[in-house]
């Protein structure tokens, strides 16, 4: 075995998490990837047999997280996205390594945030330690089947 493919197989194997039903992407943080991330939200909820009006509104929330994030992210960060479906909710996480304290803070009151509260059923977002000191915004969001109970 060469040295390239005892790499290759070294990283694979590091890499590889506990297996679990979640789908999870890594990329650049930059706001030229919001399709990608749209496009799964929409794949994701239309497997969980979600209707249309609720994977439109599930795409929106994602693109307001993942553009809240990607905004906020420090030079070079990844955006980390975490899909799970359950029964019929479809969760979303999304988190990146941001510049300081204060743009590890989300305003809860912003016209952003409402828009996250209007299109979803639930909304939390934390900050918690990250790589170089810096820390990591999350965000995580929920959508149901039907939104609140509406039809």
């Amino acid at each position: 075995m060469s040295d390239s493919s005892r790499e290759v197989s070294e990283d694979a194997a590091g890499f590889a998490p506990a297996v679990d039903d979640r789908i999870r992407l890594r990329l650049a943080a930059d706001l030229a990837n919001l399709p990608v991330v749209r496009s799964v939200a929409g794949t994701v909820a239309a497997i969980a047999d979600h209707d249309i009006d609720a994977i439109s509104d599930l795409k929106l929330a994602v693109d307001e997280v993942c553009s809240t994030l990607i905004t906020r992210a420090a030079p070079g960060a990844a955006l980390e996205c975490s899909f799970a479906s359950t029964g019929d909710e479809v969760c979303f996480e999304g988190a990146v390594t941001v510049r300081g304290e204060q743009q590890a803070r989300v305003d809860t009151s912003s016209f952003g945030w409402r828009v996250l509260t209007t299109l979803t059923d639930r909304v939390d977002t934390w900050a918690g330690p990250g790589p170089e000191g810096l820390p990591t915004l999350h965000i995580w969001i929920a959508r149901a089947r039907t939104a609140g109970g509406a039809a």
